[in-house]
Order: structure tokens, then sequence, then C-alpha cells
């Protein structure tokens, strides 16, 4: 096993910047998912890692070595992608082994390494199958497999779970977890799903535009996002924001929302009296209260979903959602007060949407 260290990395096609310098080290035997939009680089810093993309500057290592100039198969990873990439005309068993005969492995090397991975992915009974014959879970344990009988330096998943319907990537997505604590193999994930994100890694890199926008372990940027973009993107349903200004006063800085309620803050003693701020609540950090304390709200829409129920509010002209365990009979046009929980509101700056 071994670490991955990227430094000033970059990447362009043609005059076409795509990656812009990203610095990140992952430790031995960590589990770090890239997670962002469609088109924010992440899966091209993934093959850049496997050697799949060329890199126009800065640095990748994979242990001690610098691997910018070697070919994918002497790089010492194996990378599970979205389509599983299985031979139909082979059995599972040969899927597996397939990189071993390349290596010429001996028939006994090959029988018990793919053994040992198909028991750990629950794969006996299929060995002997052929990839049309199984699910799309099952394919993509059989992809999975093939990786581990390589005992590779490092794991590589481009979105593995993209093409699962939404139970069966539930699903997975535990079994690629448990597959990492018991392995214990240096892992770099990719997905736009940021649940997938915050559910399965130890850190997460939050990617924009081709640049890394924070780096920390799924609570750190789910309590402390680093701006607006961060706030926005981690977590379901996304964190809600207004604009408002700065005062203070002796009991402490406010926000005044632009109906003139006084909101109080924990955070943004950066903002000066009288600035213009960008708050943040997220939906679960709402609670009722009386119409003298709260926020006035008019209810939208009112989505119950069993556990919890979600619903869109308009505060001030801006559409913001709540979301409540307990069960309200709240009906649309209906107007209601809402307070942040203490401590729980964010406070970003406008203009540039750092945090204050």
């Amino acid at each position: 096993m071994a670490g991955v260290d990227i430094r000033g990395v970059r990447k362009a096609y043609g005059n076409v910047a795509v990656i812009h310098g990203v610095d990140v080290h992952i430790e031995d035997g960590e589990f770090v998912v890239l997670v962002g939009p469609s088109g924010c680089g992440k899966s091209t810093l993934l093959r850049m890692i496997a050697g799949l993309e060329e890199i126009a500057d800065g640095t990748i290592a994979i242990g001690d070595t610098v691997v910018n100039h070697l070919p994918p198969k002497a790089r010492d990873v194996a990378m599970v992608f979205q389509n599983y990439a299985l031979y139909p005309h082979m059995t599972v068993f040969d899927n597996m082994a397939f990189s071993l005969m390349l290596k010429g492995a001996s028939k006994s090397e090959m029988q018990e390494r793919v053994n040992r991975a198909a028991e750990i992915l629950n794969l006996q009974p299929y060995l002997l199958r052929y990839p049309r014959q199984l699910s799309g879970g099952q394919r993509q344990r059989v992809a999975m497999g093939r990786a581990i009988v390589r005992n590779p330096k490092v794991f590589l998943f481009d979105e593995p779970l993209s093409n699962l319907d939404a139970k069966l990537r539930v699903q997975m997505r535990t079994e690629i977890k448990a597959l990492h604590q018991r392995l214990r193999v240096t892992t770099v994930y990719v997905t736009h799903d940021q649940i997938e994100a915050m559910t399965m890694a130890d850190r997460i890199v939050v990617m924009h535009d081709g640049r890394v926008e924070q780096v920390g372990t799924p609570l750190e940027l789910y309590d402390r996002p680093a701006n607006t973009f961060v706030a926005g993107f981690i977590g379901s349903p996304a964190m809600n924001f207004l604009d408002a200004k700065m005062h203070r006063n002796g009991a402490g800085p406010v926000a005044i929302l632009p109906g003139g309620q006084h909101l109080p803050l924990t955070t943004g003693a950066s903002a000066g009296e009288g600035a213009p701020i960008r708050i943040g609540i997220r939906p679960e950090h709402f609670d009722l209260a009386p119409a003298d304390v709260g926020v006035p709200a008019e209810v939208q829409v009112v989505e119950p979903t069993g556990a919890e129920t979600f619903v869109q509010v308009d505060i001030a002209g801006i559409s913001a959602t709540a979301v409540f365990i307990e069960r309200h009979a709240f009906t649309p046009g209906e107007r209601i007060a809402l307070v942040p929980k203490p401590g729980a509101v964010h406070v970003f700056d406008p203009a540039s949407g750092a945090r204050l």
C-alpha cells in the first residue's frame, strides 16, 4: 500500500485549462472521495493518477515514486469504472483472473486470489456465470473483484454506482466501505453524489471548475464550509441563503434581514457594522417559533416523506426549505414563523463567497 501525493497538478486540452494547480495529499490506507458537479475535473484528476491522462504540470507520486511518466501498468493501481468494463465472452472467474493471466501467474495462484476475492464479495456462486447472467450489482462486484486480485497499492473508483438503481446504490456503497475497512488499501473515489461522499469518505475533496474548494472530513465540511459553494453542495436538501446586513449591539453581532428581523450570530466577526453579509441556514436547523419571535414565512409546498417533512417556504421573496422530524399539518399559503437553532447560522461574504 502507499499514499498518493498530488502537487501543483495542471491539465489543459489545447488552450482550455481544466485543472488549475491542484494540491491534495492522501495518506496510506485512506479513503478519499473527489466530489463536485459535472465538469469540475474530478474524473480527469483520477485518470491522471491512473496514467490515462497526461499531466501538463506538477507531480503525482504514489508512495515514494513520482509516476508522471510511468505507463498505467507500472503504477500498481487498479481502477473500477462506471460501466463495469467486463469481457462478455469470459466467465466471472476468467474476468477476475485476466490480469493475473497476463502477468503469467500460475493456475494455483490465480485460483487462490480469485477465490479470496470472491469470498470477500460473496461471488462464489457466480464464478462460472457470464456477465449477461448477472445483475448490475453483481457485475459491479465482479469489477471490484478484478481489482482486488491484483493486490494494488491504490484503488481508483470512477463513479462506480451511477448505473445502479437507488436501492442498489445504497447497498453497494455500504459494501464498498466495508471492503475498504477490511483491506485498508488507499482508495480514491470519484462521484457527483454528495450523499455517497458523506457516507463513505474518511476525507472529501470538493472540486469546482478544476480547483479544490475545500478538503476535510465529512463533518468538517458540513459544520464549517469554507465558502458558499461548499455550503450549498454539501448537505441535502441544500443550505438556504439569505442576504442581510451586519449589526452590532451590546449582546453581540446580529444579522438584519430585509424585513427587519434580527438573527443572533456566533460567527462573522470580521464583517463591519452595516456590511452586507450572506447568511446560510441548513433546512434541518430551522425550528417553529411564535410569530413575534421568528422570521415570517409563507408555506408554498409540503412534502411528507414519512420520517421527515420537507416544507418549501417563501421568506422575504426568497425560496427556502425547512425540514421537520415532527409531523405538522401545514397547508400551502399558511403563514408560519421560523427561527434557526442556536449557533446554526453560517455567515459568508456575498462578494467572494468566503466564510466570515
